[in-house]
């Protein structure tokens, strides 16, 4: 899962993508309006968290500017300008949450992930799918009630399957989950990514549809 941070603050926009990289995202961080704006593939993104005081513009133009769009992935507004008309001019205007900075980073994952579940209609961290049951809260992943241990990548890719069943990806798509923008990629890693996984958890729940990329059927 990848998040777009978008800060201007040089020592937040360093420490804030750290520490989500460490919490398992690929995370990218534009440090403009600008930046933002013409950042690819938008839609990609599993959230963007959004400051509002940028060098270059208000964030809450940049919020109208991707909504206009139809940009629907999921945007936290995290400022340190905690004026309640701000707070409800971004929320009317399609934020899926507003916090003040400073705010502890746990409580900011937190926020993240009840966006999340709300997105997807759940009422609990936990997801489902026939025997499988992931957290992405702890980063728990157990198969008929047994604990399995996966890697970094390994978990991102069965949260991806797993909030999708049935769904295609093809490999260029899992890549851009995987990898934040700038980070060196390894298109041959995924095959290998999967193919632990099918060790880990069957080989017959990941199907490879030639050509176009691969489904997991639960």
């Amino acid at each position: 899962m990848r998040i777009l941070v978008v800060e201007d603050d040089p020592e937040l926009s360093r420490r804030l993508p750290e520490r989500l990289t460490r919490a398992g995202f690929a995370t990218d961080c534009a440090r403009t309006a600008d930046e933002a704006r013409d950042w690819p593939d938008i839609d990609l993104f599993s959230a963007i968290i959004l400051d509002l005081g940028l060098p270059d513009g208000n964030g809450l133009d940049l919020l109208r500017y991707w909504r206009a769009k139809g940009e629907a992935v999921p945007i936290l507004i995290l400022t340190a300008r905690g004026d309640w008309q701000e707070k409800v001019e971004g929320l009317n205007l399609g934020a899926d949450d507003f916090v003040v900075k400073p705010v502890r980073f746990e409580e900011l994952l937190a926020r993240l992930h009840a966006i999340w579940r709300r997105r997807d209609g759940r009422t609990g961290s936990l997801i489902q799918s026939g025997d499988i049951t992931l957290d992405p809260v702890t980063r728990a992943f157990s198969l008929a009630g047994a604990p399995v241990d996966l890697s970094s990548k390994e978990f991102t890719l069965m949260h991806l399957f797993v909030s999708r069943p049935g769904q295609l990806y093809s490999q260029a798509q899992l890549v851009e989950h995987l990898y934040a923008l700038e980070a060196e990629r390894d298109y041959n890693a995924v095959e290998a990514h999967i193919s632990r996984l099918r060790r880990k958890i069957g080989k017959e729940r990941i199907k490879t549809v030639r050509g176009l990329g691969y489904r997991f059927d639960g």
